[in-house]
């Protein structure tokens, strides 16, 4: 297996540090307000990457976390309100009903899309005695010192901090808007421990630890830093080096880089061994934006008619890497493509045993095809996640079906097939392609007696009250086949 390694910006050999094993972290949400399609596309592929591992033989522990505190509105310069305080003020809630309500809804989208469930979903407000313990073992190796709105990391202290982004640190420093705070001693400096400020409470605070101050005796409350959680979370369940972190391309800049520095400077290994990165979704060629209404949620999808699986085909059409662009055209064009597939799947309802049996036609260039194609959707994901080309495999390969009798395709080939698109792909394409009734195999049945017996009427009869159930007959020069209106 093949990925694009941010650490290396190379393609790289995919190797778990232990056996089989393998570790993997992945940036979660911020639970201040629904989760729009932009957001949507990141877990979808990297249920994608969790998929493909998984097929491919490798065990999966993976984590990933719940932003419920700490995550400011301008988190480049440790600026402006929490999201989640910000959240609660909008909907005249608590920040902890804020978090608690969206986070339901982040989970129950990850059902609807059906989104592999990590082995830790973990919220930053649970893991707060793991992030000063964090904290106080980077003070003691001499990283961090204190001004007066927190606890902040030298980057000076870390050389190693421009390179995994490229950062130009002069040009920064040059560059630096006057917001920026001036007690920092490096713009790239990062708060580990934000303090509430003076005359105010907010509902997310935590007493400070008196031997992470620099005097003792003063008393402040606070909250953690958004980088800290990752880092926090990921080395007290994971350990100090794991094997994969995912996130998107925004994240590369200032929360992957700082989440580097704090993680290695306080281990003293590598924090991670790939880094993978999605890129940004467009909406209409542009970017997302409450103002021009396009921050498009899983429900407003479906108000316009789409299911939670033409979004994850539609993801899928992309490549992570690449810049995508969402349209409810293009996204029309995904729930075709999805519904073809699905009446391809209806298929195997309609193989039957004939005279000679599966054992027989394993050896046809269709039945070869069906195999054929398991291998090559396969090395497609295996080689940096090719979602694109494995789609095309799979639309070339339901294509040897065409204008083919059913009585020669082989069975057990076509039902493997179809399961593996749904293990590594997670389309759900045998869960949502039922068996028809009895009661509607026979009317078919009857059609064909009555098309036979060139009565015209009775067939067109049988058929509109076949479609009154949502099911279409095509007659073809091999027999009828149903498929869903």
């Amino acid at each position: 297996m093949k990925l694009h390694n941010t650490l290396t910006k190379q393609l790289d050999e995919f190797t778990p540090q232990h056996g089989n094993k393998v570790t993997l972290y992945t940036c979660g949400p911020t639970v201040y307000d629904y989760l729009h399609v932009g957001n949507w596309t990141a877990y979808i592929y990297w249920d994608t990457l969790v998929r493909t591992l998984k097929t491919s033989g490798y065990e999966v522990e993976r984590v990933m976390n719940i932003t419920d505190v700490g995550h400011l509105v301008n988190d480049d310069i440790d600026e402006g309100e929490d999201k989640l305080e910000k959240g609660a003020r909008r909907e005249n809630k608590t920040a902890w009903q804020v978090a608690e309500f969206y986070a339901n809804d982040f989970l129950d989208g990850m059902q609807k899309l059906n989104l592999l469930s990590p082995d830790h979903i973990t919220k930053a407000t649970d893991f707060i005695d793991e992030q000063l313990a964090l904290v106080r073992t980077l003070k003691d190796k001499g990283y961090t010192y204190q001004i007066s709105d927190g606890i902040y990391f030298d980057t000076a202290k870390f050389p190693r901090y421009a390179d995994f982004a490229n950062l130009d640190l002069e040009a920064q420093k040059a560059g630096a808007r006057v917001e920026y705070n001036t007690e920092k001693k490096n713009v790239g400096d990062f708060a580990l421990w934000k303090f509430t400020p003076e005359g105010q409470v907010r509902d997310m605070q935590w007493e400070t630890p008196q031997d992470l101050l620099d005097t003792p005796e003063d008393e402040k409350m606070g909250f953690p830093g958004w980088h800290l959680e990752c880092s926090a979370m990921a080395m007290s369940i994971l350990g100090p080096t794991i094997d994969i972190h995912t996130g998107g391309i925004d994240h590369i800049p200032v929360h992957h880089t700082n989440e580097i520095a704090q993680s290695e400077a306080a281990s003293g290994q590598r924090f991670a061994n790939y880094w993978l990165h999605c890129n940004h979704l467009k909406i209409d060629g542009g970017k997302v934006s409450k103002s021009l209404g396009n921050g498009y949620t899983l429900q407003d999808l479906a108000d316009r008619g789409f299911g939670p699986m033409d979004l994850r085909m539609f993801v899928l059409q992309g490549h992570y890497e690449n810049e995508g662009n969402f349209t409810f055209e293009n996204l029309e064009a995904a729930k075709n493509r999805l519904r073809n597939w699905r009446n391809y799947a209806a298929l195997r309802h309609q193989i039957h045993d004939t005279l000679r049996d599966d054992s027989q036609k394993g050896t046809d260039d269709i039945s070869t095809a069906f195999y054929t194609a398991q291998q090559s959707i396969s090395a497609a994901l295996a080689d940096n996640l090719d979602t694109p080309t494995a789609l095309s495999v799979i639309d070339e390969t339901f294509s040897f079906l065409n204008n083919r009798s059913l009585d020669d395709v082989h069975k057990t080939a076509f039902d493997q097939l179809l399961n593996l698109i749904d293990d590594i792909l997670g389309l759900q394409l045998i869960v949502s392609t039922p068996d028809i009734s009895d009661d509607s195999k026979r009317a078919i049945i009857e059609r064909e007696r009555a098309r036979e017996a060139r009565d015209w009427q009775k067939s067109d009869e049988l058929r509109d009250e076949l479609l009154e159930q949502g099911i279409v007959v095509r007659d073809t020069s091999h027999g009828s086949i149903w498929q869903y209106a």
